[in-house]
């Protein structure tokens, strides 16, 4: 009975684990611009754009 307590409890602190990862992503997310997005979307074309070129034989 004891052990189930504990993975309960380690199955409760993962999710808040999780909720404190997620909530922190939106913040940094939501303080970008939508220039600065458009600028990261593009960089990230450009960087896939030429790995894929590259791969390709």
């Amino acid at each position: 009975m004891k052990l189930w307590k504990v993975l309960g409890l380690a199955g409760v602190a993962g999710v808040a684990a999780s909720g404190v990862i997620i909530a922190r992503d939106q913040r940094q997310r939501a303080q970008l611009t939508p220039e600065q997005v458009r600028d990261r979307l593009h960089e990230r074309l450009a960087e896939g754009s030429s790995t894929g070129s590259s791969t390709e034989s």
